[in-house]
This record gives C-alpha cells, structure tokens and sequence, in this order.
C-alpha cells in the first residue's frame, strides 16, 4: 500500500479517493485519520461539524472497511469515505437536534433513509452538521451549537441551511456532503461558499421516515460537492424509489456525465436568463453583475444565453409560497411547541411560522395550491423554448455574522425573515430539479455568488451534464480554495 500524506488525502475530490481507496493507494484508516486531524485543526473556529463521534470508534470502523477490502469486498463508492449528516436527518448514535436545545437529547432509533444508503453505499458516519434551529432561515445559527461563520470570510453568513455543510465541504472537512433543500437551502450555502448544491426533482430522494408522506414535498434531501462528477455519485448514492414514500420516483437513477462531456458540450445549449424577474426582486449591487459575468464566459464557449419574459404574476406566486410554507414549517415547529420552557427557548421566526399555521384555513391552502398549480405550468411553458432556466442563488451577499437576515435590499424593505430568498423559491415550488454552481466573487474578489440551473421535470441527468459542460469554463473561478481558519476565536452569532 503506497502512503499517502494526510493533506494530500483531503485535498483529493470524492471520486479520486474512493478510486485511490478500492486500488488500496490509501487504507480507510488513513483516511479518517486525515479528515479527524483537518476537523480538529479547523472546525473549533467554523463550528460546521457537531456532536462529533470518538475518535477511536471511528477508526475501528475504518479498519473493519479495511478488512473488508482485503478480503476482496467493497460496500459502494462511499466505501471508507467519512460522512457528517446535517442534523435534521436521523443517524442512530446521533442525536437529531434540528438546532433547538429542547432536542438536543433526541436519539433517534432508526436512520433517515438517506443515512442508510450512504452507509450502505461504505461511509462512514463521523457526526452531524450546522444548521439554523428546525432549518429556518438562510443563517446558520442556533442557540444549542452556536453560529458557523462562511468559509471564506468568518465575519460573514454561511448561509442555510445546510451550512455546515457547505462549509465543512469548502474546508475540506470532508470530501462530499448531504444537506436539504426547502428555500435554497441546498443552494443558497453552495453559492456562498463556492461549491455546488443540488435540489432533486420532488420525489427523487424520498424522505422516510417522515409523519406525512403526501403534502409534504416542498422539502427534499440532496448532495453537495465540490465539482459536478461528486455531485452525480452521491445524488446516485442517494436516489431511487421506496414503497414506503408513495410519490417517490420509482428506479435507480444514472445521472454521471460521460468522462469526455466538456465545454464543446455547450454549443447550442440554451440558457434561460430569469435575473431579477423584472425587476421584481430586488439585487445587491454586483450580484447580478457577477452572474451575467460568468454567463457571459459561457456564451463565449457556445452557449446561447436568452431572457424570457417570465409571464406569471411574481407576487400571487409569493403569496401562495407563503401559505404553503406556513402548513408546512408551522407544522414541524408545532412538534416542540408543547414542551416547557418553547416560548422561551424557540426562536421568534419560528414560532411566527407556528402561529401563521394555527390561523391558515383549508379554503387557502386550496386556493393556493390552485396558484402553483398555474405556476407550474408557466414553468414548463418557460422550459419549452431554454434547456434550464438560470437564476442566482441569493439577492444579496453573505451579510454579517451577527444579523439574524437583512432587513432590506437595494432600499426595499423585506417584509418576512425570508424574503431575501425569494429567488430560490421558483425550482421548488415547481418541484423541479436546481443544480446551484459557483459564479465568481464580488467586486473585492472575497465574497462568493452562485448561479442556480432550473431544469425540465426529472431531468436532473441533463441538468447535472450541463453543469458538468460549464465547469471548464468557469474553472478559474473553482480552482480558488478558502484560506484556512485564522488564529483566534469563533466567530460571534445573531444576538439573541
């Protein structure tokens, strides 16, 4: 077995050390010990990996995926690979805190079913990542764990809510990453941490175990990585029908590009620029000048960049957004609610989002899914003359650490915790796939922007080859890495 130095072992994308790891150039041991050792030494200062496990257990662990691969066995692609899960999903020897210290002694006693394929899939379960209490909000804070600043800049937002993810990818905590996405919450943080996320198509990574298998399908799982083939291989991992989730997309899901897809594969590609809808949403400067910059690169290589008309009133789309994520988020705070000490203890927004929910009538809730309804069939309509829609990944640039979410932008007052996200809602509202790739940086060249891809229902193969097919030109752009954490202390959160 040839060594392999530690750094080098976590600078190694996800599938080059699953290769390196089955040709035996590198034991699982050697892995862990390579991630454990970047974790100690970085994240005291980002705080994106939580409730870590024992060291000695997990390299037990490495050593048993090590024996297996001398007798011959391989349990996947993820075979020896360490993994943290974002802490809304159930991993057994894990709590589920979803960031809310009345969880924070929650085991669950079986795993989420996307924790079970990845550990069948090989990897290796090291503990939980960041995210805002119950995943609302696009700020990674909570009052049990404490705030994980972006890294690029700790004085500033990771984003959410899977930003610990996000983070902890960027660093290279670890070598891919899972999350989830309601309101850009895959997207978001990849946007501001220069890595990509990608929201499935509804259905395409069921949630079990869950209360509600049939309303609850604005939320879904998904991967992050740090380029598009990681991206595919986990989305794989993670993919694929269950019977206990009754709209789950039946079948395995083959969605890696060919070895030769590269930016020839553009030509002719067409690119369905959406910017600000019209004005509608409002943009902090340089935002949508960075995303027109890196589109602009694209269309040098062949793509043809073009700007529907949207055609469907943005503020009915909003309004029926909002009565569905009252059901929805207002329901899963509601599972606390009745605990002593949660007027307390739980965070404003989301105990807004609990009262908004108490006083939503079925009438509206029909009349609003009538509204997405007529939305998604202007969606379709869109997507019949571009290939995927593009939009950026947030209005605004990763704001200071110690806000709890911009209270304006461009001098438009946001009217709710998350109306500077409005961007995100469109691909889930649509329950289309969104592949959310880096774009480039602000004006300072410091701060990360994303571009979200919005592709036609189910087509996440196509939308993953697209992306695959922008990445040599805009490698400039991912070639650049986060510097290390500086000396001194973690960064201070939101006050409460």
């Amino acid at each position: 077995m040839t060594a392999t130095a530690p750094t080098a072992i976590t600078d190694l994308d996800g599938d080059a050390l699953s290769r390196a790891i089955h040709a035996r150039q590198v034991s699982c041991r050697e892995v862990m010990q390579a991630y454990l050792d970047r974790i100690r030494r970085l994240n005291p200062r980002f705080n994106a990996i939580v409730n870590l496990a024992e060291e000695d257990g997990l390299l037990r662990q490495a050593d048993a995926r090590d024996a297996e691969l001398a007798r011959g066995a391989s349990r996947g692609w993820m075979h020896g690979m360490p993994q943290a899960i974002k802490d809304a999903a159930h991993a057994v020897g894990f709590p589920t805190t979803l960031g809310c210290v009345l969880l924070q002694h929650s085991l669950p006693t079986e795993d989420s079913l996307i924790v079970s394929r990845a550990k069948a899939a090989g990897a290796i379960v090291i503990g939980k990542t960041n995210l805002p209490e119950f995943g609302l909000g696009s700020h990674t804070y909570n009052d049990l764990f404490g705030v994980t600043p972006n890294a690029w800049d700790t004085e500033v937002s990771a984003g959410g809510s899977s930003g610990g993810a996000a983070v902890a990818l960027a660093l290279r905590m670890l070598p891919v990453a899972d999350g989830s996405d309601f309101m850009g919450s895959l997207r978001n943080p990849a946007g501001w941490n220069n890595v990509f996320g990608m929201r499935p198509s509804q259905g395409r990574v069921p949630a079990w175990p869950s209360p509600d298998r049939w309303v609850s399908q604005l939320a879904t799982e998904g991967p992050m990585a740090r380029n598009v083939r990681d991206l595919a291989r986990l989305l794989e991992v993670q993919a694929g029908g269950d019977p206990r989730v009754p709209l789950s997309q039946a079948g395995p899901l083959r969605c890696v590009p060919a070895d030769d897809v590269d930016a020839s594969h553009l030509a002719g590609v067409r690119l369905g620029w959406l910017g600000d809808l019209g004005g509608h949403l409002p943009m902090a400067p340089g935002v949508l000048d960075t995303c027109e910059a890196a589109l602009a690169r694209l269309e040098a290589a062949g793509a043809v960049v073009v700007q529907p008309r949207p055609g469907f009133d943005a503020e009915a789309v909003w309004k029926a957004w909002l009565t569905w994520r009252r059901a929805l988020s207002g329901s899963r705070v509601a599972g606390v609610m009745h605990l002593p000490g949660a007027r307390q203890l739980v965070k404003p927004e989301a105990q807004w989002e609990f009262e908004q929910m108490r006083g939503l009538a079925f009438s509206d809730f029909m009349a609003a899914s009538v509204a997405r309804t007529s939305f998604h069939a202007r969606m379709l309509e869109l997507l019949e003359g571009c290939d995927v829609l593009v939009l950026p990944t947030a209005q605004v640039w990763p704001f200071p650490v110690g806000e709890h979410w911009p209270r304006e932008i461009a001098g438009r007052t946001m009217d709710t915790y998350h109306r500077w996200m409005e961007v995100t809602i469109y691909a889930t509202f649509a329950g289309l796939p969104a592949l959310a790739m880096p774009a480039g940086f602000d004006a300072a060249g410091r701060l990360p922007m994303g571009l979200q891809l919005i592709g036609r229902p189910l087509a996440d193969a196509e939308v993953l080859r697209i992306a695959a097919a922008c990445e040599p030109v805009l490698a400039a752009v991912l070639a650049r890495r986060p510097p290390d954490a500086p000396a001194g202390a973690p960064a201070r959160g939101p006050a409460p």
